[in-house]
């Protein structure tokens, strides 16, 4: 029988009360293994009142002391690391070794976010005007909530929570409601850290739940990671409420090969990035930009090879390359687009539908897919597919293959492959995309530069994590001051100045 979940408000489980429910299936076999309350808005309102209380008292605290509860929590999620993987694999799909690296990768921010006793340090001025200094301070907005989604259910409610919290905002995190368990169990451990009850909420549901957040006036900054749909629907619904948002949505990132590449590690690289985690990952490589004809087909041959030998299995299989994909919508919109590419001319060297793995015959699978001769108007090139699929758009030049990379109405991630650092450096100024890898397929930074991509794929003024997560998450207040000593009297009608 599927055991029935909970939200996490002011410390303490609470069950839902609207009636309503999701299922939260295993990818792996297709069968309900949980049911998640899905909140109505009086209980957003509730979770948001209760994060309002505790907020005062955790933002007096100094940041140091936040910083150290935040470390404490780094430590409790390494002890459980292995128990937490197992239960992220088992309702998202990844493999343990993927899911591990969620983790992982969302605990660096939290590392960072420790420092926040530097990191929230304004400026000062003496002797701005005679007897006058100036200087500012960073506090914290208040209530702040994350909209986060199903294929990264560690990693981005860390990248929220971790710099929110450190900068003493409480906060609210609705998490996406096809794998919420995980981010349940973070909520436990930031209590167990020594975070007061209240500071760290888990509200699950689903649009009604966003809806009360964007529109509760308490809730003064939301981020946002997922389609680009509904970031700009975020963004635009937050910017009207008068709150702060930074809100991340679809990507379609391309890896350009050069003729001078070395093409088995160029190979490699673009089956790690496009297969892994069942291509569910905003920063996937989905399109191979070959310079040349020689240059394609020798890299085409060498990607046929590799993808024949992929293992697609278990998520807690030893050996499985990737997993399931979420959902069994998820799976049928991924075969009508390999369909639609068939449709459209594409050349389909390996097809991915109808895949099964022995014993899970109802899992969500979809085998590796890959498309040669896939041109900038076909549906497969155009759309975020956001699955085991990946296409190559062949170019003649070096101009040509700069072209799809900039010209795609996304900017979140894109690579280039080359010995060349002329081409790399000329690639890494030009292409109009956030974020870059010059022989990195995955370019996402580390905790201490900013996530965020361009155009469609971003919307707002300051990124996730690095020094922007601290300034979208505080407000700045400047102070001039003058004490009386050797002031004389009188009234002054002229608007101060420098001089």
């Amino acid at each position: 029988m599927a055991r029935e979940l909970s939200h996490y408000i002011g410390g303490r489980h609470v069950d839902g009360l609207s009636g309503r429910f999701g299922d939260v299936f295993d990818p792996c076999t297709g069968e309900v293994q949980a049911l998640v309350p899905l909140a109505g808005r009086a209980e957003v309102q509730n979770a948001v009142a209760v994060a309002g209380k505790a907020q005062p008292e955790w933002a007096a605290m100094n940041p140091q002391r936040r910083g150290r509860i935040l470390l404490r929590f780094v430590d409790l999620v390494n002890r459980d690391l292995d128990a937490l993987a197992r239960l992220l694999s088992a309702e998202h799909g990844k493999t343990l070794a993927d899911s591990r690296g969620d983790i992982q990768r969302g605990l660096e921010v939290v590392e960072f976010a420790a420092a926040a006793p530097h990191l929230l340090k304004g400026e000062f001025s003496s002797d701005a005007g005679p007897g006058i200094d100036i200087h500012s301070l960073r506090q914290p907005l208040g209530v702040v909530a994350g909209i986060t989604p199903f294929n990264f259910p560690a990693m981005i409610p860390l990248w929220k929570s971790g710099p929110a919290l450190a900068a003493g905002n409480a906060f609210i995190l609705k998490p996406s409601e096809r794998d919420p368990s995980v981010p349940l169990r973070l909520a436990e451990l930031y209590a167990e850290a020594g975070l007061p009850d209240g500071v760290f909420n888990v509200v699950n549901g689903d649009k009604e739940a966003v809806d009360a957040l964007l529109e509760d006036s308490q809730v003064k900054a939301v981020g946002f990671v997922g389609s680009t749909p509904i970031a700009q629907y975020i963004y635009a619904t937050a910017a009207a409420h008068g709150k702060r948002a930074q809100c991340f949505g679809g990507a379609k990132n391309h890896m350009v090969v050069m003729p001078d590449a070395d093409l088995d590690q160029a190979a490699d690289a673009l089956i790690g990035a496009g297969y892994g985690s069942a291509g569910e990952r905003c920063m996937a490589i989905s399109v191979a930009v070959p310079v040349g004809a020689e240059t394609a087909d020798r890299l085409v041959a060498k990607l046929r090879d590799r993808v024949a030998a992929l293992k697609v299995g278990h998520s807690l299989a030893e050996g499985s390359d990737f997993g399931p994909v979420v959902s069994k919508a998820a799976k049928e919109r991924i075969e009508g687009y390999i369909q639609s590419g068939v449709d459209e001319g594409a050349t389909l060297l390996a097809d991915g539908r109808g895949f099964t793995v022995p014993g899970h015959e109802g899992g969500f699978w979809v085998g590796p897919t890959l498309f040669d001769n896939v041109t900038p108007d076909m549906d497969i090139y155009r759309n975020e597919i956001f699955g085991p699929v990946l296409s190559v758009v062949r170019a003649a030049g070096y101009d040509e293959a700069l072209q799809p990379c900039s010209g795609n109405e996304f900017g979140n991630g894109v690579g280039i492959f080359t010995r060349d650092g002329d081409a790399a450096r000329d690639f890494a100024t030009r292409v109009d995309v956030g974020m870059v890898g010059i022989n990195v397929p995955i370019p996402v930074p580390l905790a201490y530069y900013t996530f965020g991509g361009w155009k469609a794929s971003g919307f707002g003024d300051l990124n996730q994590h690095g020094a922007d997560a601290f300034r979208f998450y505080t407000k700045t207040k400047t102070v001039t001051t003058r004490w009386p000593s050797g002031l004389r009297h009188g009234a002054s009608f002229v608007m101060p100045e420098g001089s």
